[in-house]
């Protein structure tokens, strides 16, 4: 079995084209635990397989290091676009990719016959508590929330998958592998959610760490890189065209009726899986 591995700044996946459904879905989520295993296996934060779509021109699953499924990823959808564009996959540099959290546009900037740069038409946020889900009625923002016995300010939203935000003085001093943990699997979030730690520059600009639920701390998060502008543009605090940075590099995101992403996305290396004898 062929794979790409593959990374959109530093947020790594493995890339196995499906449409043969050569993986049974009962297989999917424990190989994604075994491929994703760093310094015993292939490593990544993620699997990303191709599959048929009957709705859009293809279809992303996304699993996550520690077997769980994941609805939508920003930065996994462009190396998945790119991935299918150079694969013949889909050749158009204007399409649709089903995802569990609904239809993506995906628009391409190619040169020779190479991605460079993947925009994705994320969608546009929702801020109702049940769409995380989150407990409790009506939206999320500026709430307090108890960590750690301490009072923290939250903003939460789902892009496709659920988020809580919260602004801190100095992200790159915060103890985000501590304070991370605790709020996933807070029991305000019957699901766990995704956590953005977000340090406002200025009004174009933000730099933002996220604790992805299932993986842990990443070098780049695309659903929470449009959260953080999400919540930031709603809160006042910046404006339609935001640069964002993260710990792999910089992401744009523009925002109005809908969210949109823009970044690149790069191939490592490809290789061949070879059954366990």
């Amino acid at each position: 079995m062929r794979f790409w591995k593959m990374h959109g700044l530093g947020n790594d996946y493995i890339v196995v084209d499906n449409r043969d459904q050569k993986i049974i879905e009962a297989l999917m989520a424990e190989l994604a635990k075994k491929l994703c295993e760093r310094r015993f296996s292939v490593g990544a934060d993620g699997l990303l397989l191709v599959s048929n779509s009957t709705v859009a021109d293809v279809k992303m699953r996304i699993f996550n290091s520690d077997g769980s499924e994941a609805e939508m990823c920003g930065n996994g959808i462009r190396c998945f676009a790119k991935y299918c564009f150079e694969n013949g996959v889909v050749k158009k540099t204007k399409f649709m990719v089903e995802t569990l959290s609904g239809l993506k546009q995906i628009l391409l900037t190619v040169k020779n016959d190479e991605v460079q740069v993947v925009k994705v038409d994320m969608g546009a946020p929702n801020w109702e508590r049940t769409s995380l889900p989150m407990l409790g009625e009506g939206t999320c923002i500026n709430c307090n929330l108890e960590v750690d016995k301490e009072p923290c300010s939250i903003t939460c939203l789902s892009m496709g998958n659920p988020h809580c935000v919260t602004f801190v003085e100095n992200v790159d001093e915060f103890p985000v592998d501590y304070v991370g943990p605790i709020i996933e699997n807070h029991g305000a979030f019957p699901k766990r959610t995704n956590v953005g730690f977000v340090q406002v520059l200025n009004k174009g600009e933000l730099k933002v760490r996220v604790w992805e639920r299932g993986c842990g701390e990443t070098l780049a998060c695309g659903t929470g890189t449009c959260a953080a502008v999400a919540a930031a543009n709603r809160l006042g605090k910046v404006g339609s065209k935001v640069t964002v940075h993260v710990l792999g590099g910089d992401l744009q995101v523009e925002v109005g009726k809908t969210m949109f992403l823009s970044g690149a996305a790069e191939k490592v290396y490809e290789g061949t899986l070879f059954k366990e004898p």
